[in-house]
């Protein structure tokens, strides 16, 4: 590997991207918000996922279980910069002191699974087999 200066590049955690997910949300002016998402790094990612896993015991054996319901609300929480998930008075209104329960009764089921499409695309979450292609093909070339 002779141009390891092509691997140093800038940490991730930094680059955020407004979406708009709903209607129903709209500022001063009648226009629809966006919400805003930023980017994780895989440590925080692993962060999550240790969070979001369970120790229990079976026949015995300690078997550990990933509870993808509470990954996924541990994600969005980290992604979601705006709006505040956390802020007291949005907590408030939504009756919870979880921030975590806060999209999910904010949302509506097509809404809640726009915001994680969104996350997960701008985190590479997911990827079509065309994206990969591509991305083979330029390496080739």
């Amino acid at each position: 590997m002779g141009n390891i200066a092509a691997f140093l590049q800038p940490p991730v955690m930094g680059e955020e991207k407004k979406v708009w997910i709903s209607r129903r949300f709209k500022g001063e002016d009648g226009k629809p918000l966006p919400f805003v998402i930023r980017v994780i790094d895989q440590e925080t990612n692993a962060k999550l996922l240790k969070q979001a896993t369970r120790k229990n015991r079976v026949n015995g054996q300690m078997v550990q279980e990933m509870d993808a319901d509470r990954y996924g609300k541990l994600l969005v929480d980290a992604c979601v910069v705006e709006p505040n998930f956390r802020d007291s008075e949005v907590c408030a209104y939504y009756k919870t002191t979880d921030p975590l329960e806060v999209p999910g009764r904010m949302l509506t089921a097509g809404e809640y699974n726009r915001l994680v499409g969104e996350i997960r695309k701008l985190n590479e979450l997911v990827e079509s087999d065309e994206e990969l292609e591509a991305l083979e093909e330029a390496a080739k070339n």
